[in-house]
């Protein structure tokens, strides 16, 4: 049966107990070495059974391969430091401590492109693949060498496209951009965070998407939502910059 509309979900999903705890931020992995290997694996089938079952026509892979859905790709690059930390406000709400860009950031080798290729072999359903999107990479970690946002985006950006043609090339139908800091820097969007977005998504032929929200239910989070009082009109400023982009869908 044909459908109008295709369902998908935003991306992640909660984790098993035996994998991580689920209900927290950068939880450490409670196995290791081959075990920790497997069990991923077993998370993403998880993840795929629930999302079938539930009748989800695009599946995802729960991002259950990674604990954090922007750090854990930033550590696979060159240029940043996750021994020596800093500590920085995120998305203007929050103080975290996360690592630093000493140097010229690259991508030293495939990060998630193997467990993109597991996940299409794994269904026969078209699957979305997600990925941080270059804002909030910038937002998610101290810069000490470009010394500018946007400067360090564009650099992200590129990263980002070389990953994402990988990525594509394994038979992905969608690949999807998260961009919660989008929600918060309105006018760094305007200027460049969605031409540095059309950057990463640049020369792809599968369908590209970008994820805005308003971030994880941490106290935070919630006390911020707390102030926007009944009407939530924070996408006024995005959606008729993203209509006009090379970006398919929201």
């Amino acid at each position: 049966m044909s459908r109008i509309l295709r369902t998908t979900i935003a991306g992640s999903l909660p984790k098993p107990a035996w994998l991580a705890e689920p209900v927290a931020l950068w939880a450490p992995w409670k196995l290791d070495g081959d075990a920790l290997a497997q069990g991923k694996q077993d998370a993403v089938r998880l993840a795929l059974f629930d999302q079938e079952h539930a009748g989800i026509d695009i599946v995802t892979d729960g991002e259950q391969t990674r604990r954090h859905f922007v750090t854990t790709f930033i550590e696979g690059l060159d240029g940043v430091d996750f021994a020596n930390k800093k500590t920085v406000r995120i998305r203007n709400r929050y103080d975290a401590d996360v690592p630093m860009v000493v140097g010229p950031v690259s991508r030293r080798h495939p990060i998630y492109v193997d467990d993109a290729r597991f996940l299409r072999g794994e269904t026969k359903h078209p699957v979305k693949y997600t990925l941080p999107g270059p804002m909030t990479m910038v937002d998610t970690l101290y810069d000490g060498h470009y010394k500018s946002r946007e400067k360090l985006a564009w650099a992200f950006a590129e990263i980002l496209n070389e990953e994402a043609r990988a990525i594509e090339a394994t038979g992905v139908d969608v690949i999807q951009f998260d961009e919660p800091a989008f929600n918060v820097y309105f006018d760094e969007v305007r200027d460049w965070g969605v031409a540095a977005l059309e950057r990463a998504a640049q020369g792809l032929a599968c369908t590209t998407a970008v994820h805005i929200c308003y971030g994880y239910g941490i106290k935070a989070n919630n006390d911020w939502k707390k102030t926007l009082g009944s009407s939530w009109r924070q996408y006024e400023q995005t959606f008729p910059l993203l209509a006009q982009s090379r970006i398919k869908q929201v």
